[in-house]
């Protein structure tokens, strides 16, 4: 997990370092009309660098409104207040599934004036044409000194739902010739706890747990590939629940395999 941040103030020409879409079917009404023209200055200026396009991101844009209201607040730029969570507690606790988050803020007196002070600053540029980012939300607020500006930029994890999730995990377990149980009732609880295993008075108690936290579905960990190359098991459950912000600055899946 990467996390970049830029910020800049802009006072009329001078620039000053003070620390950090769906473009083709999203309807520029819908979102305010600075932060519009920010995503189209950001895709013209990825496209000429080879780059793809950011689609917009409606969590990641809530996230990023509500950090700039703070800096207006405080009439001051920052990543992190002393008493705000950081950037990426912050876009998971508005909805945003990422595996890389990168943001710029700034401040200057109009949205070119932003976005040109992005370009012509290594830090804020980097992040603007990362090719590892697809999304981005961006909020602009209007204070005393300004505009201030904040962008979200993101790698996004696809939205699946808890089934579609066990789902993906028990075909990689079929495939190593593990039968996966239908009812993923007790793995989800298993799933939630950091250690240990739920009572249950219907169900044996298994004989290997694994859980983990990951951005991708891919593949199945290591340590459980170990564990079933030992050909010791025959049955599994599958269950998936929210992600732990503690394990990690990323907001994928978490899972609980449990072996029997």
């Amino acid at each position: 997990m990467k996390i970049l941040q830029s910020g800049l103030v802009l006072f009329l020409a001078g620039v000053m370092s003070v620390a950090g879409a769906q473009t083709n079917r999203l309807n520029s009404g819908a979102i305010q009309s600075e932060a519009w023209q920010l995503v189209q200055l950001a895709n013209q200026a990825r496209a000429q660098a080879g780059a793809g396009p950011l689609e917009w991101d409606a969590a990641l844009a809530e996230a990023a409104r509500q950090h700039c209201l703070r800096m207006v607040a405080a009439r001051a730029l920052s990543h992190q207040f002393p008493d705000e969570p950081d950037l990426s507690a912050r876009a998971q606790a508005a909805g945003a599934h990422f595996s890389l988050i990168e943001e710029n803020v700034a401040l200057a007196p109009r949205p070119t004036a932003i976005h040109d002070a992005w370009m012509h600053s290594p830090a804020h540029h980097d992040n603007l044409l990362n090719p590892a980012v697809n999304r981005v939300g961006i909020a602009v607020v209007a204070g005393p000194q300004g505009l201030y500006a904040v962008a979200d930029y993101e790698r996004g994890v696809e939205q699946l739902s808890q089934t579609q999730v066990e789902a993906m995990v028990a075909q990689m377990l079929l495939a190593s010739g593990i039968t996966v149980q239908p009812d993923p009732a007790l793995a989800r609880v298993a799933c939630a706890m950091d250690d240990g295993m739920p009572r249950s008075a219907s169900s044996p108690h298994p004989r290997f747990v694994m859980r983990w936290q990951s951005s991708e579905l891919k593949q199945l960990p290591k340590t459980l590939v170990n564990e079933l190359a030992t050909e010791s098991y025959h049955q599994a459950a599958v269950g998936n629940c929210p992600a732990d912000a503690q394990q990690g600055p990323f907001s994928g899946y978490r899972l609980a395999v449990l072996l029997y």
